[in-house]
């Protein structure tokens, strides 16, 4: 059965019209004016929506739902280490798997179709995002040494599941040795897996490294061949013009989280005018709901654009549209995806935004509209692989993971 979107506004990053929009099994078929209905299509008014790619976020730790306000206005290393480690060492794998479905539920209602994922317990997330509807690249965190036979199953159980990526997910340059670095990348060539890793997140990691290694972060790594297409680095605050350089050569593509980077005062924004010149694939993401505290991802763009604006002094830095590239298109390449455009031959990951909502009036320009003034619950309807998995704003079993999730992480600060 196929699904046809009339008279909706049709929007992603190259611009916006009006048209109908056809569905057939999990891509877009056909993207036009006055669409033929055909046998067994479900049929969506699209008066007064517009439907844009659904949302990419390329960085989260979706579990970490659990935690979020635990542990609010501390400074980095006291956050982690006193308070969110010593409560993660006590998740069971039910746990997980509760946790994310919280966070699949929020972001289906705030228009994410696909989310990047390094937790504990793979196998569980992997089966929430299956059972929300969500498209999700899971990764198995990877911390200190580790076994390449356990990660091997692991992948292998991934690319069974419905609508998910595997990949491999080294944590960060000082939590795993580069030999280890080394292995996983073999690891994720050997599985046609992606690679999901934290990188230059603070001056204390780069300078770290270098005064223990002779050499910079990005150069060590590019040695023993960890950076790739496949690489998706994670926050990437603290690089010079030469490691954005390198990393562009090998098409390693970066997730900026500006809400996590901000709260945390990760101390730098991000050097998105070097980036985009060099033609290095920046995407977005929200990071765990721990340190941000949502996952809205209407958020991230504005705040990715308004840190550009005011830490450079430059209100034309980062403009509304490429913030909405590096949410959908840009996501979408980085996880080696053919989604994020409203094409036909795509993958059918769209929202649907109801255009009656203030925050849409006047409009002028959408595409500011949306990054500038939308919010998350603007999001009427959505749908990933061609299946509608929120509509009207409701999603089937929502007040389940709700219950759940409360209880949960009750019981888990309690133990």
């Amino acid at each position: 059965m196929g699904i046809l979107i009339q008279g909706v506004r049709i929007v992603d990053a190259r611009g916006a019209h009006e048209g109908d929009v056809s569905i057939d099994g999990s891509v877009i078929a056909e993207v036009g004016h006055g669409l033929e209905r055909k046998a067994g299509d479900r049929v969506i008014d699209g008066r007064g929506k517009a439907v844009i790619p659904g949302l990419i976020n390329t960085h989260t730790h979706a579990a970490m739902v659990l935690l979020r306000s635990y542990a609010d206005d501390l400074a980095l290393s006291e956050w982690l280490k006193n308070r969110i480690w010593p409560l993660e060492k006590k998740l069971t794998s039910e746990d997980v798997r509760i946790g994310t479905r919280l966070a699949c539920l929020e972001m289906v209602r705030s228009g994410t179709t696909t989310f990047n994922d390094m937790y504990f317990h793979g196998d569980s997330v992997a089966r929430a995002a299956e059972e929300l509807g969500v498209r999700a690249c899971v990764s198995e965190v990877l911390i200190g040494d580790f076994q390449t036979g356990r990660i091997e199953e692991g992948l292998e159980r991934l690319k069974a599941r419905r609508n998910v990526i595997p990949a491999v997910g080294p944590h960060a340059a000082y939590s795993v040795s580069l030999d280890m670095l080394k292995n996983a990348a073999a690891l994720a060539e050997r599985h046609d897996a992606r690679v999901h890793f934290h990188l230059a997140e603070t001056r204390e990691e780069v300078d770290t490294f270098r005064a223990r290694e002779g050499k910079g972060l990005v150069e060590a790594l590019d040695e023993i061949g960890f950076l790739s297409p496949r690489l998706l680095a994670a926050h990437g605050v603290w690089l010079d013009e030469r490691e954005i350089s390198q990393l562009a050569r090998r098409g390693v593509s970066v997730s900026h989280c500006p809400a996590s980077n901000m709260k945390l005062c990760a101390g730098k924004a991000l050097d998105y005018e070097t980036m985009e010149r060099h033609s290095l694939n920046v995407t977005l993401g929200t990071d765990g709901a721990a340190s941000n505290n949502n996952l809205d991802m209407f958020e991230s763009m504005k705040f990715a654009a308004l840190l550009q604006k005011h830490h450079y002094g430059n209100p034309a830095r980062l403009s509304a549209r490429e913030a909405f590239r590096m949410a959908t298109v840009n996501g979408a390449r980085a996880l080696g995806i053919h989604a994020g455009l409203i094409e036909p031959g795509y993958l059918a990951d769209v929202a649907l935004l109801d255009l009656e909502r203030p925050c849409f009036t006047p409009d002028h320009d959408i595409l500011s509209n949306i990054v500038y003034a939308a919010r998350g619950d603007c999001v009427d309807t959505v749908i990933v692989g061609g299946r509608i998995v929120m509509e009207n704003g409701r999603v089937e079993g929502e007040r389940t993971v709700l219950e759940e999730a409360r209880k949960t992480a009750r019981d888990l600060v309690n133990r």
